[in-house]
C-alpha cells in the first residue's frame, strides 16, 4: 500500500551548509540550513509486505517489547534499556560487542526540546563516524576497533502510544545517487560534527511501518566502516487517523557496534 507524504530535502549550495543546534546557548534552539518541502510516494511495510533486511537495505523492523518506563529528566531507565537494547543487536546481528552512547526522546510539540527531526538525512559523513569513534573510545581504543568492523546504528521505538502522525520513513539505500548526499556541519556549543543530508531525486524509494507500537522497534545503520550502506531518513509529514490526537513521541537510541 502506497500513501502519500512531505518530507524536507537538503539543497545543493556552492558553500558548505550547517545545523546549529542550541544556539546562542538557548537548549533546543535550532538554525537550520534552507530546505525544499517535497510530497512522496512511500510505501507501508506493514501493509504491502516490503521485505526489508538489514544486511540488504540497512533497516529492519521489529517486535521486541521493553519493560522500561521512559521518562525525560530521570536517568534511571537508562541502565535497564542499555541491557534491553544489547541483547537486541546482539541476537539480530550478531554483534560481539555494544556501546550505547545516547539517547534522545522526541516529542511532536513546539515547546519540545527535541522535535522530531524534519529534514532528509543520515547521522555521520564517514569523517564525522570517525571523529565519533574516538571521541567515544579515546584514539587507542578507536584504532583497535577501526582494523575490525564496526559500525552506529541507531534503534528507533514509539513511546506512550503508537504513532499516528510523523512516523519516521527510510529511503532505501538502492534508490539513491552518491550524487543525492551533500555533506553538512552539525555545530553544538561544545563541539562539531558531520552529517549527510539528501537532496530530492525521484527515484528515492520511502518506506515505513504504518502505527508502530512502544513494543515495535526500527534499527538501521548510520556508519559502517566495512561498506554497508548509510540510510537516509526523516519523520513524515502524515497523519494515519485524523480522528487520533495522539502525540507523536519517540526514544531514538544510538548505538555502536562491533562485529566478530
Amino acid at each position: 500500500m502506497t500513501q502519500t507524504a512531505k518530507v524536507n530535502y537538503h539543497v545543493h549550495k556552492p558553500e558548505r551548509q550547517a545545523f546549529q543546534l542550541d544556539a546562542g546557548g538557548i537548549i533546543g534552539n535550532l538554525i537550520a540550513p534552507e530546505m525544499t518541502p517535497t510530497e512522496v510516494k512511500v510505501r507501508d511495510a506493514r501493509k504491502s509486505h516490503v521485505d526489508t533486511s538489514f544486511q540488504d537495505d540497512a533497516v529492519a523492523f521489529a517486535s521486541f517489547p521493553t519493560a522500561v518506563p521512559f521518562a525525560q529528566g530521570d536517568d534511571t531507565w537508562q541502565a535497564d534499556y542499555d541491557a534491553e537494547l544489547t541483547e537486541l543487536l546482539t541476537t539480530k546481528l550478531d554483534a560481539r560487542e555494544v556501546i550505547i552512547f545516547d539517547h534522545t526522546i522526541r516529542v511532536d510539540d513546539p515547546d519540545a526540546v527535541r522535535k522530531p527531526a524534519r529534514n532528509v538525512h543520515s547521522d555521520y559523513s564517514p569523517e564525522g563516524a570517525e571523529q565519533r569513534l574516538v571521541d567515544i573510545l579515546g584514539a587507542e581504543n578507536a584504532a583497535e576497533w577501526s582494523a575490525g568492523h564496526y559500525a552506529f546504528i541507531n534503534v528507533w521505538r514509539p513511546i506512550e502510544a503508537p504513532i499516528n502522525s510523523a512516523p519516521l520513513g527510510f529511503i532505501l539505500p538502492s534508490s539513491v545517487s552518491p550524487e543525492d548526499w551533500i555533506l553538512l556541519d552539525l555545530i553544538y556549543p561544545d563541539r562539531t560534527g558531520q552529517i549527510m543530508g539528501l537532496a530530492a531525486n525521484p527515484d528515492h524509494q520511502w518506506i515505513y511501518m504504518s502505527k508502530m507500537t512502544p513494543d515495535e522497534v526500527a534499527y538501521f545503520n548510520i556508519f559502517d566502516n566495512r561498506g554497508r550502506p548509510s540510510i537516509g531518513h526523516s519523520a513524515l509529514d502524515m497523519v494515519e487517523d485524523p480522528k487520533i490526537t495522539t502525540v507523536r513521541k519517540s526514544i531514538e537510541s544510538r548505538t555502536l557496534v562491533r562485529f566478530a
